[in-house]
């Protein structure tokens, strides 16, 4: 039987797991400290369902598709901002809620990018520009907490729109979005060649005027709004007028959290330190409108900050190695476990243990033999400098 995996997904197990475990749980507690409540959902849903009114979006396209017995058409879920429109029936305004979970798309891989991850995902449905404020606020408190360096960008849909209306640019306007969504994935030329096709030849030099061309847009208020609305919170927030993101039911606020990596293929123009300096997306979200009512949201990709953050795991783990002493090593174990501390059981040679124990990063090893408990005294090695001590209690 073959056990290669399949293209696209991989195997988390050791210091990989626990690092994605803790930074989840980080996670998890934070987006409960700024109140939003757990949800679930299932990871299979109708095509249909899945694909809703966004089947011309990138990420739609590559859905995973299914067929039950029953030759129903299902496929795997890509994101979880459609459920909300089921979960948010009913529910009193404004109902916050996060997920934590596994998405799955059928698209390239590359470092850091899977067919499955795990994404963690809070939003507020009934939303106003103030919530768009505490959730980017609460992105800071998480990537600040994981020692990440970042720089939060936001730009407004409604603002684009206003735009291409001063230019008098009614047709293509979803490609004319798209094509300006990759302006950091491709060469600034490559993406003004595009725009020119479809009748956009002069969006770049627009938005690369800078204030002075925006400030007679309503929809710029939103923009100064929002920038004040994060002061509150001690956070700073820059604009970028360029800014897109990929799913066409945004329709206001848009935003991406960058690390620090400036690519040179990535800025626009040597005048306008605006927008697309900064390399690795590791955060994104919005706002958009779900029967009718104004919602907001914020995403992060839980592999992305793995790779990321220099947060070092390292939790110290005792083995308790019994002598032919089961009933007590197991008492002491219990004992420790109480105190909340990782302990796990090894019955067999001292030699072996200690292979065991370097094979598994425990830090700590603690002997119950005949004469320890007999003395009460308990032999502790500490792995990491060989050194063993006695203690008489824990």
């Amino acid at each position: 039987m073959k056990t290669n995996l399949i293209k696209g997904f991989r195997d988390y197990d050791g210091k990989d797991a626990e690092k994605k475990a803790i930074v989840r749980e980080m996670i998890r507690q934070t987006f409960e400290r700024y109140g939003f409540s757990p949800a679930e959902t299932p990871v299979i849903e109708s095509e249909e369902f899945v694909k809703d009114e966004n089947s011309e979006d990138e990420a739609v396209s590559d859905i995973y598709k299914l067929e039950d017995k029953g030759k129903r058409k299902l496929a795997l879920r890509y994101e979880f901002t459609f459920q909300l429109k089921r979960l948010m029936k009913n529910k009193k305004l404004p109902f916050k809620r996060y997920q934590i979970g596994e998405l799955f798309r059928d698209e390239p891989v590359g470092p850091n990018r899977f067919r499955q991850f795990t994404q963690c995902d809070a939003d507020v449905v009934g939303a106003t520009i103030k919530d768009e404020a505490e959730i980017l606020a609460m992105a800071s408190e998480i990537l600040k907490n994981l020692g990440i360096e970042f720089t939060i960008l936001f730009n407004n849909r409604k603002l684009l729109n206003e735009i291409l209306d001063d230019l008098k640019i009614k047709k293509n306007r979803e490609e004319i979005m798209r094509e300006l969504d990759k302006i950091d994935k491709q060469k600034l030329q490559e993406t003004q060649n595009n725009l020119a096709k479809l009748g956009a030849e002069n969006l770049l030099d627009a938005i690369n005027q800078g204030e002075k061309y925006f400030v007679k847009f309503n929809s710029y208020r939103e923009i100064i709004g929002l920038i004040e609305y994060c002061k509150s919170y001690g956070i700073k927030i820059q604009f970028a007028p360029s800014l897109v993101r990929g799913l066409s039911y945004y329709n206001g606020s848009v935003f991406e959290i960058k690390t620090k990596k400036i690519s040179e293929n990535q800025k626009i123009s040597t005048n306008s330190p605006k927008f697309g300096q900064i390399k690795e997306t590791i955060v994104g979200g919005g706002s958009y409108k779900f029967n009718d009512v104004r919602c907001t949201g914020i995403s992060f990709g839980l592999e992305r900050l793995c790779a990321v953050t220099n947060l070092i795991v390292n939790l110290e783990k005792y083995l308790i190695v019994s002598l032919e002493q089961d009933r007590e090593a197991i008492k002491l174990a219990q004992k420790l476990r109480r105190q909340n501390k990782i302990v796990s059981m090894y019955y067999g040679k001292p030699s072996k243990a200690m292979e065991y124990a370097n094979s598994y990063g425990f830090q700590k090893v603690i002997f119950v033999g005949a004469r320890e408990v007999k003395e009460k005294k308990f032999r502790v090695k500490i792995m990491k400098t060989g050194k063993e001590k006695i203690i008489r209690k824990l």
